[in-house]
């Protein structure tokens, strides 16, 4: 099994590709302590690597944070074992498999959330999914967006500016209700 390496926009995040299906189209999920881990077996594998602080699995996808004190050589190669390892022996990805995600809003905005919502989906999280990363609704309130960065993104430098003027302004130009979009935890 060969394992693609690939940089992201955050230094301290490598993109992993095992060229076969993470999440596939069950979309994302992020691992941010050991604690959330425990619910993967691989996650957290990863997780007891020493200075790896953060997992996402993505689509095709595993983004993997470490701390920004150590060098990519002194743990890529860990990772890669791990995630061999994991699809080697044809394990499940998850121990318990419920993992829904609401989303915040009120009844009245249901028609600006589900075209929110088919932006994210179609033209903005493809676009995230390349850089590692991945973006959720979380909540529409008063014409601000909620979104929760994910994987890469989560951090990264140029979050900001990806935030502000691609996500916003995109949003903005098709969905006039909305007025502002911020990142939660």
């Amino acid at each position: 099994m060969y394992i693609i390496t690939e940089d992201t926009p955050n230094p301290d995040v490598k993109k992993f590709i095992p060229g076969r299906d993470v999440m596939g189209s069950d979309g994302t999920y992020e691992f941010k302590t050991a604690e959330d881990a425990k619910v993967s077996v691989m996650a957290s594998r990863l997780m007891d690597i020493a200075d790896v602080t953060y997992v996402f699995y993505g689509s095709d996808f595993i983004s993997v944070t470490k701390s920004n004190n150590v060098a990519w050589e002194d743990v890529r190669l860990d990772i890669i074992d791990v995630i061999t390892e994991h699809y080697l022996t044809g394990q499940a990805l998850f121990i318990d498999s419920d993992f829904s995600e609401d989303i915040e809003f009120d009844e009245a905005d249901k028609e600006t959330v589900e075209l929110i919502i088919q932006l994210i989906e179609t033209r903005i999280r493809p676009a995230v999914a390349q850089d590692g990363g991945d973006i959720t609704l979380k909540k529409y309130e008063g014409g601000i967006v909620y979104v929760s960065l994910k994987g890469a993104c989560s951090g990264c430098p140029s979050s900001t500016i990806t935030l502000k003027s691609g996500i916003e302004n995109m949003l903005k130009h098709y969905i006039p209700d909305v007025t502002e979009v911020l990142a939660i935890e």
